[in-house]
């Protein structure tokens, strides 16, 4: 039996699309929008990976045709580094942390303890519920809306960070520019318990002086985060020396 037999359940379902600011609900198809937050821990068979699969390409799409509109003088080079972040499973995860998407998603108990895999659960479900929403009209009409906004402020976001939130990246960029060189990350495990936002610290060393420090809930992000400060450092101190200088 579906959960959207259950009175609750549909509800839910209401109060969320209502949230999205859907204004057209009698377009929805609200069985599609139960199974976008149904996850594979919860059924094996009825679940949300196929409107994932769907939700993925709309989103790419979606992404491209905001971007061809809003950003017409940007480069193919530039509209690719942008969507790449959009549609990234952080900034998925990100969205649907604002409209609390995991109150809405159903999971198993031990998927539920899981924090490691929560960005990627989030990510899942937020690309699923665009695939329900682009199927019930076979358009764009139910999502474009109130994600347009969503993607206006990401964006402009992204393109006033010089490091395009890739801090890894920037700060290799600069050392290779400046002195034909990489930095040196150092990982330690300070933590035991799997989703500690501070499991991991980092420390980001670069001709033997430490740049910078970060946390993270894993190696990745303990680098970006030691990365990130480095980075933001650097520029100060180098717009502090142009200040000086003029």
């Amino acid at each position: 039996m579906s959960s959207l037999s259950y009175p609750p359940r549909q509800q839910q379902l209401h109060r969320l699309v209502q949230k999205l600011g859907v204004s057209e609900t009698a377009l929805v198809q609200w069985t599609l929008v139960d199974l976008a937050l149904i996850h594979p821990s919860f059924s094996a068979e009825g679940n949300y990976e196929q409107l994932e699969f769907i939700g993925d390409a709309v989103l790419r799409v979606l992404v491209a045709e905001f971007l061809f509109e809003t950003y017409p003088e940007l480069s193919v080079g530039e509209f690719a580094a942008i969507r790449s972040i959009l549609v990234s499973d952080r900034t998925l995860a990100q969205l649907a942390e604002g409209y609390r998407l995991d109150h809405y998603l159903l999971m198993s108990e031990s998927a539920l303890a899981d924090q490691t895999g929560k960005q990627s659960r989030l990510a899942d479900a937020f690309e699923a519920l665009v695939g329900a929403l682009y199927l019930s009209t076979h358009t764009l009409a139910l999502i474009r809306p109130w994600l347009d906004s969503h993607l206006q402020r990401l964006t402009t976001e992204i393109r006033t960070d010089p490091a395009r939130k890739n801090y890894k990246a920037a700060l290799q960029e600069w050392t290779q520019a400046h002195f034909k060189s990489l930095p040196e990350y150092r990982v330690q495990e300070t933590g035991q318990i799997h989703g500690d936002a501070h499991r991991f610290t980092a420390e980001v060393w670069f001709q033997e002086k430490c740049l910078g420090q970060g946390t993270g809930r894993s190696i990745k992000l303990a680098e970006q985060a030691a990365a990130q400060f480095a980075f933001l450092a650097i520029r100060e101190q180098a717009s502090a020396h142009s200040r000086e200088q003029s």
